[in-house]
């Protein structure tokens, strides 16, 4: 059956498996896992990351609800654990928020101060192995396989020690999750927030999973949830009692990759340049669409989702692909090469109008989607440089409303062409 492996996350210490609390430092917090020094790869998540910030250089905030983002029309950037147990949530519209707890605290973002503290993290990291994969500004995988001579000690060990460095050089904290892939360490991080340090072992993948929803999988996202669940499919066990060639058939690509995760496997290594090649926003229609005049507002809107990606991640491309999925089901992509890289919705959206000007030759759309490559970190670049080709009057523009939305939320002010039905992106920033 094997021997149930102890680890104290406070001291590093490894108490007897039966042992309440650790006898060297009295902590209650005693990781205990049979397979818990035979993984290596781990998923590392800052807990609340905007709002720990704010309560950290605010300790006069440390026992109220906070919430990050745009006062009024504005939405929820982020938030911490106290405003949840409200119902408060990421992305949620700022009035509705202030709804459920009016007496939140609203902090303005100071996405400086975050990308500076996330790179802080991101140096802890790759001091102990070059394999750090980062997936944004709060969070990376990373490989130690190979690291226990040069550590001293496992690789859970090792993050333990990784995670109290953290808390007390910064103080802030953070979850990780340590399995033997990327797919099941991530969701392991999700676990035991926050502070939190989950484990997922190989014996017992298989049967967690079996319980689980299907949206925990790699690359299942609201358009697919659907789509599975009109197959009667809502649990990932039920995907797993069925046979890869038939969701390849059915699904396309994408089912050998469900099939994989479903029985708890996934082949993605650990990849030190895997952050952020594309940042993308897309979003599938209500109805399919052939007028081009319908699909411009929809097509800056999603411009302007990837324009606040790229500025929270302190990135910017240089690089445009526009995405189009026809009524049959089939993929276009168009791309092309911007002047300088940019982090402006006005250069990415002037670059993607004509690609979509010649697509739009009758044929109906289900799906528009817009996204930037050849990415750079921002601060490589002038700032002046960061709005791209776009004119001196468009880079104020631009300015200009960066500094309404910073103030009162993305949704205080948008362009003309913006006007018209929102969009529900899909496709987070990720590395691709």
């Amino acid at each position: 059956m094997g021997v149930v492996e102890t680890l104290c996350r406070d001291c590093g210490q490894q108490p007897p498996p039966d042992a309440g609390t650790c006898p060297a430092c009295g902590s209650l917090r005693i990781v205990r896992h049979k397979e818990l020094h035979n993984l290596s790869i781990a998923h590392l998540d800052c807990d609340a990351f905007y709002a720990t910030i704010e309560k950290r250089d605010r300790p006069e905030l440390r026992d109220l609800p906070v919430i990050v983002g745009g006062r009024h029309r504005g939405v929820v950037a982020a938030c911490c654990y106290i405003a949840r147990t409200y119902g408060i949530r990421s992305a949620m519209p700022m009035f509705k928020a202030l709804k459920l707890c009016p007496d939140a605290v609203v902090v303005k973002p100071d996405m400086n101060k975050y990308v500076t503290i996330g790179r802080e993290v991101r140096a802890m990291m790759q001091d102990l192995t070059p394999l750090v994969e980062p997936l944004s500004i709060d969070e990376a995988f990373m490989d130690l396989t190979g690291t226990e001579a040069l550590h001293r000690g496992s690789p859970a060990v090792t993050l333990a020690a990784l995670t109290r460095r953290v808390e007390e050089t910064l103080n802030i904290t953070v979850s990780t999750g340590l399995s033997y892939n990327k797919f099941l360490a991530k969701i392991a991080s999700d676990l035991d927030k926050p502070r939190g340090f989950a484990v997922i072992g190989q014996a017992e993948a298989r049967t967690f999973l079996s319980d689980q929803p299907v949206r925990l999988l790699w690359g299942v996202g609201k358009a697919m949830q659907q789509t599975l669940a009109r197959d009667g499919i809502t649990l990932i066990g039920e995907l797993a009692r069925i046979e890869e060639a038939e969701l390849i058939a059915r699904y396309g690509k994408i089912g050998h990759r469900l099939a994989l995760c479903s029985r708890g496997e996934d082949d993605r290594k650990v990849d030190p340049e895997g952050e952020a090649k594309s940042v993308s926003s897309e979003t599938t229609l209500d109805t399919d669409i052939a007028d081009a005049d319908r699909l411009r507002p929809i097509l800056w809107q999603l411009a302007e989702n990837v324009a606040r990606r790229l500025k929270k991640s302190g990135l910017a491309g240089e690089g445009i692909t526009l995405k189009l999925k026809t009524a049959d089901f089939r993929i276009i992509t168009r791309s092309r090469t911007l002047k300088s890289a940019t982090q402006s919705a006005e250069e990415m959206f002037q670059a993607a109008e004509p690609l979509l000007s010649r697509e739009t030759d009758g044929r109906a759309f289900r799906l528009i989607g817009i996204g930037t490559h050849s990415l750079i970190e921002a601060d490589q670049i002038s700032q002046t440089d960061l709005f791209g080709g776009v004119g001196p009057s468009e880079s104020k523009v631009d300015k200009a409303l960066d500094a309404v939305r910073e103030k009162f939320g993305d949704a205080a002010v948008m362009k003309g062409r913006g006007f018209g039905k929102k969009v529900d992106p899909q496709g987070p920033a990720k590395a691709e």
